[in-house]
């Protein structure tokens, strides 16, 4: 199992929203950079963890756990015109873009962007590397069990 950090704007789909979703699952649409999108082609795998990120907030952190549920497939919103994610040169037959669908776990305490900048152990995060405008990041095992025992304060990895 691998683990990851994905971005969200809350006003788009937070936390609360991805709980309330019929199956709590929802696609992780919208992705339009190359390296984010291989990520979730050539390495997520089904049952990965997620720690779910509200990103372009008042309150960027981590606000929740999720997982992967289901293998990377074409993003539809390339295709619709009144999409904002539409890609005019992405065709059904060629897509540019994926998605993963990612279901909900649980909601825990905010983790703030703050607060992890805060520990030496997440020194290496990619999250907190200068200049990091990825949506989709790896996480280290080591991380994820800091983030999820020390600063979560749960008994085991969250999940």
């Amino acid at each position: 199992m691998r683990y990851w950090l994905m971005k969200s704007e809350p006003d788009d789909c937070s936390i609360d929203d991805l709980a309330r979703r019929p199956g709590s699952t929802v696609p992780w649409y919208g992705v339009r950079n190359y390296q984010a999108r291989n990520l979730m082609r050539d390495q997520m795998q089904v049952g990965d963890a997620v720690f779910f990120y509200h990103s372009s907030c008042p309150q960027p952190g981590i606000a929740g756990i999720a997982r992967v549920s289901s293998p990377a497939y074409p993003d539809a919103t390339q295709f619709d015109p009144a999409s904002p994610y539409h890609d005019p040169k992405s065709t059904p037959e060629a897509p540019r873009w994926l998605n993963v669908d990612v279901q909900f776990v649980r909601k825990t305490p905010l983790v703030p962007l703050a607060e992890l900048r805060s520990h030496t152990e997440l020194a290496n995060m990619r999250v907190l590397a200068r200049a990091n405008r990825l949506s989709i990041t790896p996480v280290d095992p080591a991380e994820w069990r800091f983030i999820t025992r020390e600063l979560m304060g749960l008994d085991n990895d969250g999940i």
